[in-house]
């Protein structure tokens, strides 16, 4: 039950990481595997703490065969708090990267909730251009430089 464990931590997350997993009752929200996205926790915890695969883990959960999933609102709010809390070390970037990546360029699920799936994720995403647009600029030509320009313009943001 939620608000009876004791509140994880680790080093290596910053607390508005941590605090951005535990705001979502995840067993609540159906996860692309049909069970309830409490199993994701752990992924999401292994991807704050910079495992790269934690990253592409989330594939089949929060999106599948270019699908969004009721859990990728809340997996893309953790994806950008991570992003926020300072662009990660380069492998563990280009794994975000490519995730938000997946994320935008998937179908939403039609529903009228709220914005959308697409509509919650792409807020995240907007919310973070600033810092997204100085780690690109910092490394032109670089993968992170090319992952950024694939969501701005999955964004509808390109010039």
């Amino acid at each position: 039950m939620r608000g009876t464990d004791k509140p994880r931590s680790s080093p290596l997350v910053p607390d508005a990481v941590g605090a951005e997993i535990g705001r979502h009752d995840w067993e609540t929200v159906t996860c692309g595997c049909g069970r309830g996205a409490g199993h994701l926790v752990d992924t999401l915890w292994a991807a704050a703490e910079g495992h790269p695969a934690a990253f592409r883990a989330l594939e089949g959960h929060a999106f599948l065969s270019g699908r969004l999933h009721p859990p990728a609102p809340a997996v893309c709010g953790v994806l950008m708090a991570v992003w926020s809390a300072g662009p990660p070390r380069l492998a563990t970037r280009e794994a975000l990267l490519w995730t938000v990546l997946s994320l935008l360029g998937s179908e939403d699920d039609g529903s009228a909730y709220e914005a959308g799936l697409y509509g919650q994720c792409a807020a995240f995403v907007r919310a973070c251009l600033p810092s997204l647009h100085r780690a690109a600029d910092a490394a032109p030509g670089s993968p992170t430089a090319a992952y950024v320009d694939g969501v701005v313009e999955l964004l509808g943001l390109a010039s």
